[in-house]
């Protein structure tokens, strides 16, 4: 019997208050692993990060204070 297995199995902050998420499928067959791939994504400070895995929830809750969303939204006006 063939498994997919999805999960967040790498959460990176950094010092712009960026959240990278890494996610991880692994594809099982009787239980035993035949492969794996990687994607990754990015939550920005001030974006949407409600449909994200609870663990990612809580770290961006905790990270995208007001103070770190304006700090990167004026980096982003100056580079912009």
């Amino acid at each position: 019997m063939l498994e997919k297995v999805i999960s967040v199995d790498l959460i990176e902050v950094f010092e712009n208050g960026c959240v990278q998420v890494r996610t991880k499928t692994t594809i099982l067959e009787n239980n035993e692993q035949l492969s794996n791939t990687y994607h990754r994504h990015v939550v920005l400070p001030g974006n949407d990060y409600s449909a994200e895995e609870t663990k990612v929830q809580t770290i961006c809750a905790a990270i995208h204070t007001p103070e770190i969303i304006a700090a990167y939204k004026a980096t982003q006006t100056i580079q912009g």
